[in-house]
């Protein structure tokens, strides 16, 4: 099959405007850019790679984590840098505007019933639901996988595509005009009502629409609660833009009436595991590229594959990303348009339940029962909804000069053909450069500021200190380019408050202080009063984590200047190397560069004068005391909590365990200290960074991970472990690079 020949771009017919006003904003960092992979000029779209450096091994060993990153030879990942000096100086994004401000002037019902006629991809007429379904069961690949079943298990292929076709009934989607009329009225209804504003950057939607028009597209959205796949769909509902299919999990399928109405607005549903059946990856792989080569609708999943219950970003899953690239690596399309799109909460409405499961309290299933008794929530404030839309990515932008798709010519497109090392690497590189534009364009509210201060002065901070300390961070989160919505006309006194009242559950003002709201902590067992505190401090690190995706690099700095008590610019890289590995669980990092990612923690703490650096050491100011001392108390959390839970695995455990096993062992371990008054880092509690914690250990080659019938076990190396503790306490050096190039 011939690929589709390139038509000339169209303008966009212009979109609806929000309010009467005119559009805002200018291009800057949006406007097209002539980057490409390999320095060569793009043969199309508008946004060139941002990431290069040397492959030294996705995940490696301590030994050698940093030599990898700072030695010659190795795999060159091609691609202009994944940033630039100049962007983190400069940056300009688009302003928002606030699509519920209409809504609240004029009818629900009238805009739910309005005329939809949304521009899609090459003029072409959707595709009924059944044809889809059709097409995939007679496509040659599913065929194929089925004559192969009927012959391996001796059975008739009519029994296999009967299975086949129940696997397409169950995840497929069913969109009917009249479900998304009814969620259009419904969610204006609770939207209005749960929200001050929901505020979107409407050059954004002008580039998504553009195109839709051109090309099959992705759309790639954070995710942070279950309100995102829904908010998006009412995002480009109110535009006239072709509605989304949604990968969802199974799960939702048990709420009665509500899974069946998902499905009717677009949802497909996909099994949390495959567990090894062919018949069903065939299927279910076959079903989103069906889609996705008609390109009537955008294809839409979560790159985090879940929630992320911390608020910062999950490391990506790569299976579904594979499956929508193959039709552009197979030449099945000319290209295919990546949307990051980032979607900011001044206040989570699943904050408590994610505080609750972080814990050890089990997550409540998903069902309609459950839905109706959460209406209580429609009393409750959740102030502001910033949604982001980035610009689109080519994928043949990607590809140009680093893939060669010549192979794929050379084998049957029908035949289950296992991607190359180059591809698996490309996919992976793709998927963390779509994560770091989701980050990029997160917006940061003062109560993100607030929270951050607050937490390195617990118990209690006097109000005029908070004030003064939240401008102060403020300034430096500026500095850093971090994308902070400050409210319009209001001094800082204001926003601190107005952020205390939005978040009461958290933390309340009392006598000139503020305090975690943490009621009843005085009275009760000692447990009781653990849990409590550690339930406020959790709640609070949800929206501290939010300002460490743009603190990241200049503060794993500043915790390795601390840590080697050296002036030397090659011990210093040396620990960052370290703990960035570590950490590589925790926050994202592109793969690869952590040279890149040590300059540019360097040039941020200098752009602040918090240092000095020459060819050979790095000196900190006498003004930047208190920045390097507020950044490295800001991951005092991270670097206690996988202390706590290190000294746990080199002491607690002989045997073969599983994390099932894990958690809760590491929870009374630090439940234990904290009752006793031994350690103040609740964080270590939480569930996510022990996981995170184990998954670093098996990365560096300290726990040995084996895969079993029934899941997986560890088994420690306690040399190993403690060597890496003791690299924690700064009690022997980190092991130097061979040869850092600094």
């Amino acid at each position: 099959m011939a690929p589709p020949i390139a038509r000339s771009p169209r303008p966009p017919p212009r979109l609806p405007q929000r309010s009467g006003r005119p559009n805002r904003g200018g291009g800057g960092l949006w406007a097209p850019r002539e980057a490409a992979a390999g320095g060569r000029t793009p043969r199309r779209g508008r946004a060139g790679e941002r990431g290069a450096g040397r492959r030294g091994g996705a995940r490696r060993t301590m030994a050698a984590a940093a030599a990898a990153a700072a030695a010659a030879p190795g795999r060159a990942r091609r691609g202009a840098p994944m940033y630039s000096q100049k962007e983190l100086t400069s940056k300009k994004r688009d302003e928002f505007e606030d699509i519920l401000e209409e809504r609240r002037l004029s009818s629900d019902l009238r805009y739910a019933m309005k005329c939809y006629t949304p521009v899609i991809y090459k003029g072409l007429s959707p595709c009924k639901p059944n044809a889809i379904k059709s097409a995939v069961l007679q496509s040659e690949q599913v065929q194929y996988v089925i004559k192969q079943l009927a012959k391996e298990m001796g059975e008739s292929p009519d029994i296999i595509q009967e299975e086949a076709m129940e696997i397409l009934d169950e995840m497929g989607h069913s969109m009917q005009l009249g479900a998304v009329r009814f969620f259009a009225f419904t969610l204006s209804k609770i939207f209005k009502q749960l929200f001050q504003r929901v505020c979107v950057n409407e050059e954004g939607m002008q580039r998504l629409q553009h195109a839709i028009q051109e090309h099959p597209v992705v759309l790639l959205p954070s995710h942070r609660s279950y309100v995102d796949f829904l908010m998006l769909s009412y995002l480009l509902y109110t535009y006239d833009l072709a509605l989304p299919v949604i990968a969802a999990g199974i799960d939702f399928l048990g709420m009665k009436i509500v899974g069946e109405l998902l499905r009717r607005a677009g949802a497909f549903f996909m099994r949390r595991s495959f567990g090894g059946n062919r018949l069903y990856w065939a299927v279910f792989a076959e079903y989103v590229k069906t889609m996705l080569r008609s390109g009537y609708a955008p294809i839409e999943f979560f790159l985090e594959g879940t929630r992320s219950r911390t608020a910062k970003t999950l490391t990506p899953k790569f299976g579904l990303l594979s499956i929508v690239m193959e039709p552009f690596l197979k030449r099945e399309v000319f290209d295919t348009y990546l949307v990051p799109i980032s979607i900011s909460y001044e206040r989570i409405l699943e904050e408590s339940l994610y505080a609750y499961e972080l814990l050890g309290v089990p997550k409540p299933k998903e069902s309609t029962s459950g839905l109706l008794k959460a209406r209580r929530i429609l009393s409750d404030n959740f102030g502001t909804i910033h949604i982001y839309v980035g610009q689109p990515v080519s994928l043949r932008t990607l590809a140009s000069g680093r893939i060669n798709r010549c192979p794929y010519n050379l084998v049957p497109r029908h035949l289950p053909q296992k991607p190359s090392e180059d591809i698996q690497e490309f996919v992976s590189d793709v998927a963390y450069k779509m994560e770091l534009l989701q980050i990029e364009n997160m917006v940061l509210s003062p109560w993100v500021l607030v929270a951050a201060v607050l937490l390195q002065n617990l118990p209690a901070m006097d109000f005029e200190l908070l004030i003064e300390k939240t401008l102060w961070l403020k300034g430096l989160t500026q500095t850093f380019g971090g994308f902070i919505e400050w409210p319009d006309n209001l001094c800082a006194r204001k926003a601190v408050l107005s952020g205390l009242t939005l978040h009461a559950n958290i933390a309340r003002l009392v006598d000139g202080h503020v305090v975690l709201n943490d009621k009843g902590v005085e009275d009760g067992a000692v447990g009781e009063i653990v849990f409590k505190r550690a339930l406020a401090i959790l709640m609070c690190a949800t929206y501290r984590n939010q300002l460490l995706n743009v603190f990241v690099r200049p503060s794993l700095v500043a915790v390795a200047l601390q840590m080697t008590r050296s002036f030397r610019k090659e011990e210093v890289y040396s620990c960052f190397s370290f703990l960035r590995d570590v950490f590589s669980d925790e926050f994202i990092f592109f793969p690869g560069i952590s040279l890149k990612d040590f300059e540019e923690g360097c040039f941020l703490l200098t752009k602040c004068d918090a240092i000095q650096t020459s060819q050979q050491e790095i000196y900190p100011t006498d003004k930047g005391s208190i920045i390097v001392s507020f950044l490295s108390a800001m991951f005092r959390p991270f670097v206690e909590g996988y202390q706590l839970i290190f000294r746990y695995l080199s002491k607690e455990t002989k045997e073969a365990f599983t994390e099932k096993q894990l958690i809760p062992g590491v929870r009374n371990f630090v439940f234990q200290l904290l009752e006793k008054g031994n350690t103040q880092c609740y964080e270590a509690l939480s569930s996510d960074m022990q996981k995170n914690a184990l998954a670093a250990l098996v990365q560096l080659g300290a726990v040995k991970k084996k895969k079993m019938s029934n899941g997986f076990t560890y088994n420690v190396n306690q040399e190993a472990v403690n060597k890496i503790l003791d690299m924690f306490d700064a009690r022997i050096p980190v092991q130097k690079p061979v040869a850092a190039r600094l």
